[in-house]
């Protein structure tokens, strides 16, 4: 009996070990442990210290000084300058001074008038009255000329944006090996914070408005190219294939198949991508760009809330215009009739009509007489909020207490524990994270992202920004999470929430980050707090898309089968939305660390305040430095949350 039970339960351990070995995930950590077992020793011998060994860093700060020299002295004088970066800089400043030309001479009537007209024609009459109080209150706030320049630049980065975008999409759409070659180009534009690329963008092209386009383009033209990508690899497979059936080309396949189905992509990756041009407008006027941007960063800079307000609005306005409008235009594309574009002939003659009776009467500019301070009031507010609000509150306790709670409880273990493993630990880990989700490139990739940033010398604080950007994301997706999904269950909740994240996302971080800190104090709650309202409306957005766009025959059959709707979200819309989920975690990180720069400048330290440091003394090595530790830490981290397309297939 004893031999039988031995039997038994022997052939029980051995079916467990076959089972096992063949899951793909426990042979990966066998033979990832196998290989630390072998390697750990030997790097522990050596470099026994938890910290980065100084011995594997190189230090930088001498070539990129030659390299910032050689910049300033050839500028003027190398054909490099002369007939390529001078030429795209002509190219930029001529586009955008045309633009604010013809917005001049429109006059304010006449802008007006156009805008409204156009939203007429694309959505009716309810966005057409949006439009006109929206360029209106630019006006009354005193905002008229700002925006007119705000408007001219953003009209010419967005075109770029989008149309460089579109071309990178398309290209990663068709090809796998194009979409693996792009992937970490677009989010080293994404990540790499904007101040870290100003510099090296200021000595090429100098302080002003070809600098400001430039960087923007670099900022908002990934959302584009990543939304592109999906729509166009996430096609029907069944469509496809009847298409192919039929005798279609690659071209036939692509502009009458795979381009009308990832239609709603398209627009969700210009949306973003207006949102983003236009959330770079303050960070642009450090270099020049002029307009509502210079106004924000003016303002903060005397600790003005309500001067920075009465600018930011009209940024925000300008982004729900612009975003309705092209949003509405795209929802008609290809419904047009030729009765519909001869409205469209009449609606353009009756704009002009406007703007040349204004012309005429010399009203071009918007009267002084007809504005309206808000500062004032506002500051009043500010000022209510911090001396109610950050302390003494019955109960529940002040913002300051929320902060003091969230950095000990959270904060600080995360960052303590991340600095007391050892070096070597941290990159088994950050493999082990890849390698399960991906494949051993993935778990190369994460490695030696992770690696390089202990190379470029700054281990220590990387780690504490990484602390700082864990707990944001964590934030950011449940919070995220939970309201994308009440977004996609119901359309009244969608369209209460859609101004809010409009201003939430496009609202420059400027302007929010003083209210912040009048709230929760100075340090890295506070920069957590403001990289989770800049990234939660990318979440939202994507989260709610994808949930929406799962097919309705599948949810159809569910409820055929009795599901109840919480069965039905987490058997059905979860899974077939997974792509878009996973999209959303990108983006999550890909936001927080652009913001890592902000919480720099409100006690975040760091890396960010590395980054600022170096743009403020002209020091490229050390601003250049922790912005490439920042893109490491973002290539590492999309590796560790993106599965790539072959684990994908394997898990659906």
């Amino acid at each position: 009996m004893a031999t039988v039970t031995a039997t038994v339960g022997h052939s029980g351990v051995s079916t467990l070990l076959k089972n096992l070995r063949r899951h793909r995930a426990f042979g990966k950590l066998l033979l990832l442990a196998v290989a630390a077992a072998v390697i750990v020793p030997v790097l522990d011998s050596h470099w026994a210290s938890g910290t980065w060994p100084g011995a594997l860093t190189v230090d930088l700060s001498a070539p990129l000084g030659r390299a910032s020299e050689w910049i300033i002295d050839n500028r003027d004088s190398h054909p490099l300058f002369l007939y390529f970066f001078g030429y795209i800089s002509s190219a930029v400043v001529l586009s955008v001074r045309a633009v604010y030309v013809v917005l001049l001479v429109a006059g304010w009537a006449g802008v007006t008038a156009v805008a409204a007209l156009v939203a007429w024609r694309t959505a009716g009459v309810r966005l057409a009255l949006g439009t006109a109080v929206a360029f209106l209150a630019c006006g009354l706030l005193g905002m008229w000329v700002p925006t007119m320049q705000t408007l001219a630049l953003m009209v010419v980065a967005v075109l770029a944006s989008v149309l460089l975008g579109a071309l990178l999409g398309l290209a990663a759409g068709l090809s796998d090996r194009t979409f693996r070659a792009l992937r970490p180009v677009l989010d080293t534009m994404q990540v790499l914070p904007a101040f870290a690329y100003l510099l090296p963008v200021v000595l090429v092209f100098g302080i002003g408005v070809p600098a400001a386009v430039l960087a923007t383009v670099v900022y908002a033209a990934p959302p584009m190219a990543r939304l592109t990508a999906l729509g166009l690899r996430d096609a029907d497979a069944g469509v496809m294939e009847a298409v192919t059936s039929l005798g279609a080309t690659a071209r036939q396949r692509l502009l009458t198949a795979r381009l009308p189905l990832a239609r709603k992509e398209l627009l969700l990756g210009l949306n973003q991508t207006i949102m983003m041009a236009l959330s770079m407008a303050v960070i642009a006027s450090v270099i020049g760009a002029g307009g509502l941007g210079d106004r924000v960063y003016q303002a903060l800079a005397s600790v003005d809330v309500g001067a920075a307000l009465a600018a930011g609005i009209p940024i925000v306005l300008l982004a729900v215009v612009l975003d309705r409008v092209t949003g509405a235009a795209g929802e008609r594309l290809g419904s047009d009739s030729g009765a519909t574009a001869l409205r469209w002939a009449y609606a353009a003659g009756a704009g002009l009509a406007v703007a040349l009776a204004g012309h005429l009467t010399g009203r071009l500019d918007w009267p002084a007489s007809w504005t309206l301070s808000i500062a004032e009031p506002v500051n009043r507010v500010v000022d209510w909020m911090t001396n109610h609000l950050y302390s003494g509150v019955p109960y529940i306790g002040g913002t300051a207490d929320w902060a003091g709670h969230f950095t000990t409880w959270v904060l600080d273990p995360v960052r303590d524990g991340l600095q007391w493993l050892p070096w070597w630990s941290v990159l088994l880990i950050v493999a082990a994270l890849a390698w399960l989700i991906g494949t051993w490139r993935t778990a190369l990739t994460a490695v030696l992202a992770m690696a390089a940033i202990g190379v470029l010398g700054v281990w220590k604080p990387s780690l504490d920004t990484l602390s700082q950007v864990l707990a944001a994301v964590a934030v950011t997706l449940v919070l995220g999470f939970a309201t994308g999904i009440a977004a996609a269950r119901s359309e009244r909740v969608e369209r209460l929430l859609r101004p809010v994240l409009d201003v939430f996302q496009t609202m420059p971080q400027f302007v929010y980050l003083i209210p912040v800190v009048a709230l929760f104090g100075v340090g890295r709650a506070p920069a957590v707090a403001a990289a989770v309202v800049y990234a939660l409306p990318a979440v939202v957005r994507i989260t709610t898309q994808g949930l929406r766009a799962v097919d309705p025959a599948a949810l159809e059959a569910a409820r055929s089968l009795g599901a109840t709707g919480a069965q039905q979200l987490r058997q059905v819309q979860l899974p077939l939305a997974r792509r878009s989920l996973l999209l959303a975690v990108n983006q999550g990180v890909v936001l927080v660390l652009a913001v890592v720069i902000i919480g720099g400048l409100v006690g975040g330290g760091a890396l960010g305040y590395d980054v600022v440091f170096g743009l403020a003394q002209g020091d490229l090595a050390t601003g250049l430095v922790a912005g490439a530790a920042i893109v490491c830490l973002g290539l590492m981290l999309d590796r560790v949350t993106q599965p790539t397309a072959r684990t994908t297939k394997k898990g659906a």
